[in-house]
């Protein structure tokens, strides 16, 4: 067998201890928000040391992650030096939106059936924890390589933007990857990818009981003007072609909405979170304008 050929071999005698690794990190909650995931990363270290990979523990301050809207987070950084040359970066996030309703399985319970296994992060992307960390063994036991290096970056901070993950590691120079694999869902490499822009909106009105409401001004009503506004733009962004290959065009959702007291009261505040796409060819600053 040449070289390929082993590390499939290496990967297929090592799927079943693989699985059970994946298990172990879904069986952890991570649900981002609220965001308390330090005790992941603890239990994270504690199987990676069981398979000879030591990881480095950078706890981000308290005051800096609950100013990101987080309770607690740790990164960690698995460097494996081979020799002289560039070192390649292994990224993938811990954290994961809450599971939400209508689960038929645990969603921290890492239960298979039928071949499949169930849990939140077992596909994005706890998966690329046990699959980076299995990768650099299969690497280490058949190619035994004599240059460069190999660094697993698991970080905490991907649902609310990075600030506290790999932003923050690069900012205080923790790590200084030549190149880098992060999660996501293309094999290909690439050189550009969709950027972010996350808002809060505020409609303010005035409270009023319904039975009088002309007495108010319905800050739902006005919530509503707006989104339709948003939603529209929608039907606009398709019309924006990225020349970047594998981009399409910008798009924008609305997450989540807040507002009103009660039934019988007109709204007098509502709130809603906006998510909006760009392609690299916007500007942020103009998206944001």
């Amino acid at each position: 067998m040449n070289t390929y050929e082993q590390l499939d071999a290496w990967i297929d005698a090592h799927f079943d201890e693989q699985v059970r690794f994946l298990q172990e990190l879904i069986r952890v909650p991570t649900d981002t928000p609220p965001g308390n995931n330090a005790p992941h990363a603890e239990r994270t270290a504690e199987l990676l040391h069981e398979l000879g990979l030591d990881a480095e523990k950078h706890p981000v301050p308290a005051a800096t992650v609950h100013a990101a809207g987080l309770e607690s987070i740790t990164n960690l950084v698995v460097r494996r030096k081979y020799g002289p040359g560039k070192t390649v970066l292994l990224n993938a996030h811990g954290d994961v939106v809450p599971p939400g309703e209508g689960w038929t399985k645990d969603p921290y319970g890492g239960e298979i059936d039928d071949g499949k296994i169930y849990g939140r992060a077992s596909a994005v992307s706890k998966c690329d924890f046990s699959t980076y960390a299995f990768a650099v063994r299969a690497l280490e036991a058949v190619a035994r390589p004599k240059a460069g290096s190999v660094e697993l970056l698991f970080t905490y901070d991907e649902e609310f933007g990075g600030e506290v993950g790999p932003a923050w590691l690069l900012a205080h120079q923790i790590i200084k990857p030549d190149l880098m694999i992060a999660a996501g869902f293309s094999y290909q490499v690439i050189t550009a990818h969709n950027g972010c822009l996350q808002m809060e909106v505020t409609v303010h009105g005035q409270m009023a009981h319904a039975a009088i409401p002309e007495s108010g001004v319905d800050a739902l009503q006005a919530a509503v003007h707006i989104l339709n506004a948003l939603y529209a733009q929608n039907t606009l962004y398709k019309q924006v072609r990225s020349k970047v290959e594998g981009i399409t065009h910008p798009y924008l959702n609305v997450g989540m909405i807040e507002g009103g007291t009660n039934t019988n009261v007109i709204p007098g505040r509502v709130t809603f979170k906006l998510d909006r796409r760009m392609i690299p060819e916007e500007n942020p600053a103009q998206v944001e304008t």
